[in-house]
């Protein structure tokens, strides 16, 4: 079996392990999204996740793409970064972190939380607590 085989088997079983231990019934676009989005460190667009899907399984709506990235917000698989109004990221690492996004190349890249620290925090409003601090640093290339 090539090396490019086993890989693919071991992203097969990996996408397979982390829909059952969510609760998430494997069906086969499902797996496929979960190969692509989450075996590995991974910030995609629907319309990334869509095009590659596209060159290995044909047809794919783009509402059953938005569908299962929902399904997989909600379960706790991905979430979502608002990059800019026009677009939304998907992110495959759950552990907390931040991001460099590149305006040139659209790229996102992990900031370690230890990595960026903040002398104060506004005063919360009344009866809130923080639930998170995602913090997106946009960057370009020097002129």
């Amino acid at each position: 079996m090539s090396t490019q085989s086993v890989e693919a088997v071991a992203d097969t079983a990996r996408a397979r392990e982390i829909l059952e231990q969510h609760g998430i019934r494997p069906t086969s676009q499902r797996m496929k999204m979960a190969q692509i989005l989450l075996t590995a460190p991974r910030h995609m667009t629907a319309e990334q996740i869509l095009a590659a899907l596209r060159e290995t399984e044909g047809r794919v709506s783009k509402a059953t793409v938005y569908n299962t990235l929902n399904l997989f917000v909600a379960q706790g698989l991905a979430r979502e970064i608002h990059a800019d109004p026009e677009r939304c990221v998907y992110d495959s690492t759950m552990a907390p972190h931040h991001h460099f996004q590149n305006l040139d190349t659209g790229e996102m890249i992990d900031i370690r939380p230890e990595d960026l620290s903040f002398a104060r925090l506004p005063e919360l409003p009344a009866g809130t607590e923080i639930e998170s601090v995602d913090v997106v640093i946009r960057v370009r290339r020097k002129a």
